[in-house]
């Protein structure tokens, strides 16, 4: 492990070896890539879950840098995705600045070095120490603890968080969940040796992992409660095998294969116009999506259960071919009153009904207004992120925090998409880093800290626009936070995202020249 390097990074999925690729194109080899996993893939190594797979199309989920002709499938799986990802890491040569089995435990910055120092730990040791103790991701370490793994630190002049919003699991409160005696996971911890023929399994929770993942379980288990809060709108996935063909014709052709990612783009973009222009457009997804409620089921009762009662796109919309006729099955049944209480082999309704339960799969999603766990970044003055975050996590661009100098962030507030590719958005910010960084050297500024008044002008400006858009029409989703405040999401085209962080804005910074540069700048006695 170096104990010093110029720029840390937390994360491989695809910000972390996006900007580390970045890197080393521009001449920068002293960094280093953090993984608390045993491999690399981010998001795509920890979720592997049955069914698993993107929402969006293969040829637009990938590098730009790097298309791939080989995708196999129109909406490609995890383990392709992961393969991907491993590729690009070998190919870039990445794989001696990785660190597997790394946790970043904390990031904290000295104001009198202008440095940070990240405080890491032995990733399995951690999970093993986590685990005798009930702890859960997210949940702050007892420092005082003699039993906590052994911490080792290291010094770095710039930080970039490529954590990504969802990240950190999210389990529901239920009053006796810790007295069930049967197996319980989230579907991010996925337990492919537990066998569930035979078995009575509990589903809670009808997010985007679910409705992947339930078809799969359905097949196998004996019977399937799925209990429902809200239920999701769901469009046909237009998904089909990549012709052997098709596939010969992207390598021998790169040039149809970036037409085609091109096409994709530009008929995603077009959805831009119903969430945040007329919302009115977003009607003719309804219809769809109400008719593939007709066409898979037949019961009145259950089309009844399973149509939303707010506006098409206010939640995240998602794409399945199977997930309402396996809700059909004569073995499942979707429960909507909700959950009183769990005992040791059950789950009590609040109607009163007490259903046997062999195992819970929690598909309840992600953390995505507490991206970055409580006491990891620690700013000036000791000051924690969250705390500076206190009303809703926000940043200039995504990307920067005032009172947070020389900290980056990839996929931060506000510039998640309810409609594209991340890779785009992650790809955007990457280059507003790197501009950054060559900006720092050649200006030689030790430190760049935003402005607080151009990060309160520019949230001023991102949250205007969310005011009317369909985001805010009154629906409980996790793109806003318990204030009402949309942290998530951005309010527009992804073109106009990539146009305003082309370039460092350096004007909006508070720029710290380094000792050096202010010696070479005096005047001669």
């Amino acid at each position: 492990m170096k104990s010093s390097v110029r720029v840390a990074i937390v994360g491989t999925g695809f910000s972390g070896l996006g900007l580390g690729i970045k890197l080393k194109e521009a001449g920068y080899n002293d960094f280093v890539i953090l993984e608390q996993s045993d491999d690399i893939g981010g998001t795509w190594h920890e979720n592997h879950y049955p069914g698993c797979a993107c929402d969006v199309q293969s040829a637009l989920y990938s590098f730009s840098f790097e298309q791939n002709p080989n995708w196999t499938r129109m909406y490609a799986r995890q383990e392709e995705i992961k393969a991907y990802l491993k590729h690009c890491a070998e190919k870039y040569g990445l794989m001696d600045h990785i660190q597997l089995n790394t946790h970043v435990a904390g990031a904290r910055f000295d104001e009198r070095r202008h440095r940070w120092t990240v405080e890491t730990c032995d990733a399995p040791a951690l999970w093993d120490y986590m685990t005798q103790r009930n702890m859960v991701a997210g949940d702050a370490l007892d420092r005082s603890d003699d039993a906590l793994p052994t911490m080792s630190t290291i010094k770095a002049d710039i930080v970039v968080s490529g954590m990504g919003g969802l990240s950190t699991p999210a389990y529901p409160s239920i009053e006796g969940l810790e007295n069930f005696q049967g197996k319980q996971f989230h579907s991010q911890h996925w337990d492919h040796d537990y066998d569930f023929r035979g078995k009575r399994v509990a589903v809670i929770g009808t997010g985007a992992s679910a409705i992947q993942f339930v078809p799969e379980v359905a097949k196998d288990a004996a019977h399937l409660d799925l209990y429902q809060r809200t239920a999701p709108w769901i469009v046909p996935k237009p998904d089909r095998p990549i012709r052997p063909l098709e596939r010969a014709l992207f390598k021998r052709f790169p040039q149809s294969l970036n037409a085609f990612r091109q096409s994709i783009y530009w008929s995603l973009e077009a959805r831009v116009l119903g969430f945040v222009g007329d919302p009115r457009i977003l009607k003719i997804g309804e219809l769809q999506a109400r008719r593939h409620i007709r066409n898979q089921i037949k019961d009145k009762t259950l089309r009844k259960k399973v149509t939303p009662d707010f506006h098409f796109g206010c939640k995240r919309v998602l794409i399945s071919n199977n997930y309402y006729p396996a809700l059909a099955q004569d073995n499942v049944d979707v429960l909507t009153d909700g959950i009183r209480e769990v005992r040791a082999n059950a789950i009590v309704e609040r109607n009163g009904e007490e259903r046997p339960v062999d195992c819970i799969i929690f598909g309840t999603g992600f953390k995505a207004q507490d991206p970055i766990p409580k006491g990891m970044v620690k700013g000036r003055g000791g000051q924690d992120l969250l705390e500076a975050w206190a009303d809703g996590a926000e940043a200039y661009k995504g990307v920067t925090v005032t009172g947070f100098p020389n900290f980056f962030m990839l996929m931060g507030p506000n510039t998640g998409l309810g409609h594209s590719s991340m890779v785009y958005m992650i790809e955007s910010q990457i280059q507003y880093v790197m501009d950054a960084l060559k900006k720092m050297d050649r200006h030689g500024w030790q430190s760049v800290e935003v402005k607080p008044d151009a990060q309160s002008r520019y949230n001023a400006s991102i949250h205007a626009k969310l005011g009317d858009s369909v985001w805010q029409s009154g629906c409980k989703s996790w793109y806003v936070n318990e204030n009402g405040k949309n942290t998530t999401l951005w309010p527009g085209f992804t073109w106009q995202f990539r146009q305003q962080t082309r370039r460092f804005d350096a004007r909006q910074y508070l720029c710290e020249p380094s000792a050096v540069s202010i010696s070479a700048a005096a005047p001669a006695m």
